[in-house]
């Protein structure tokens, strides 16, 4: 006999619902609270239950909801499988037209929906791995942030002094020199004052720096600005400017830390020329592990960057990226795939190809992320490092 045990997830409770593989009720829905006294209770119902038969535990995979779930369960001796929530949604709305939610109900469902699945246990997270997905999600948000922040600069600044940004190209406000010019003088005026001192001082503390030509070229435009020169402006300036350099102060502590905790791990992504360290551990923070994948496909379908697909009589079409599956692991790929053009040829053919075909350089990008799964996959599955004399 086999028990299949769904719980439904929530913030402050869980409800959880107990059957048999004949669909007979063993313990109906009953809750108990996300903390240890709740969690003590669902230990001592399933301690009831026969020791000799197997228990199969299934839930949503909610976030932060569960996680202390997931420890709990790992660290007293069971398995559990998490499902995608869309999966469960649909198949808990496949047999009734009410629009209703109810958690005990759900429970039942989950449970129904475990028993209908071949059973694959999430693989043990390690204490390491959990650290590193907590990092790596982090560092996403504040990167988020600070882009937020220098959006914020270049609003204020086109108000201020429209003409300072062009003068940096590409790098704009992350270049040293730019931010070093906005903290210490900020507005055109008293750019156009700066003197040879000034630049000196600056390349005194600046490891690179503009040209001086440059920095006077800097000096002229400040001084036929047609910006406005507002004093809550300068305030918004500094506040921004402020925020940017202790977001970007905060980041770099994270990846220090990043890269100490993805030193302990066993991983071969990062030897793919291209993919730097945290990108690499941001993956396999997403990731876990590939032994819960079959093949290549179902890691895609997990990262959210398979196309969808139409065949219905004599149509058949594919059409936009799904994206149901992780949105921290797809962003992930797709910044490592642009990475991969500049240093695998192979792939770079193959995204022109694509460019070739009408595809837009994003879709095309796509394809590229399919691809870089295939070759993670294939990596952890086989323990080796990646060798691109073995593409194709």
């Amino acid at each position: 006999m086999t028990y299949f045990i769904g719980i439904d997830i929530s913030k402050f409770k869980h409800d959880c619902f107990i059957m048999n593989e004949n669909g007979e009720v063993i313990r109906n829905s009953f809750s108990f609270k996300n903390d240890k006294e709740g969690f003590n209770t669902l230990l001592n119902v399933l301690h009831l239950l026969d020791s000799d038969q197997e228990k199969r535990i299934g839930f949503e995979s909610t976030g932060h909801y569960g996680s202390n779930l997931k420890i709990f369960l790992e660290r007293t001796g069971y398995s559990f499988m998490e499902f995608n929530p869309l999966l469960v949604h649909r198949f808990i709305n496949g047999d009734t037209l009410r629009r209703t939610k109810n958690d005990k109900v759900d429970a039942q469902k989950i449970a129904l929906y475990l028993s209908s699945r071949d059973y694959k246990p999430n693989p043990n997270s390690s204490y390491h791995l959990n650290c590193l997905k907590s990092l790596t999600r982090l560092r996403e948000s504040l990167v988020d942030e600070r882009t937020l922040q220098l959006v914020r600069i270049t609003n204020v600044l086109d108000k201020i002094f429209p003409e300072f940004k062009p003068v940096f190209g590409s790098q704009g406000f992350k270049a040293s020199s730019a931010l070093y010019l906005l903290e210490h003088y900020g507005t055109p005026s008293k750019m156009a004052n700066m003197t040879k001192a000034s630049y000196d001082k600056m390349k005194s503390q600046l490891k690179h720096t503009i040209s001086y030509a440059k920095f006077c070229k800097i000096k002229e435009l400040a001084k036929n600005s047609i910006g406005n020169e507002d004093e809550i402006l300068a305030f918004e300036l500094n506040i921004s400017l402020d925020l940017f350099k202790e977001l970007d102060t905060k980041i770099m502590d994270i990846e220090s830390k990043i890269i100490q905790e993805f030193s302990l791990m066993k991983c071969h992504i990062n030897s793919i020329k291209g993919i730097g360290v945290i990108t690499a551990a941001s993956i396999l923070a997403e990731i876990e592990s590939v032994d819960k994948f079959d093949n290549p496909g179902q890691l895609a379908a997990f990262a959210g960057i398979e196309p969808s697909e139409n065949n219905s009589g004599t149509h058949s079409s594919s059409g936009k990226m799904v994206k149901h599956g992780s949105p921290h692991l797809r962003r992930n790929l797709i910044l490592a795939s642009e990475m991969m053009l500049i240093h695998n040829p192979i792939l770079y053919d193959y995204y022109l190809k694509k460019r070739n075909e009408g595809k837009s350089h994003y879709v095309a990008l796509s394809h590229i992320a399919r691809r870089l799964t295939r070759i993670i996959f294939y990596l952890e599955k086989n323990d080796t490092d990646f060798n691109i004399h073995k593409m194709r």
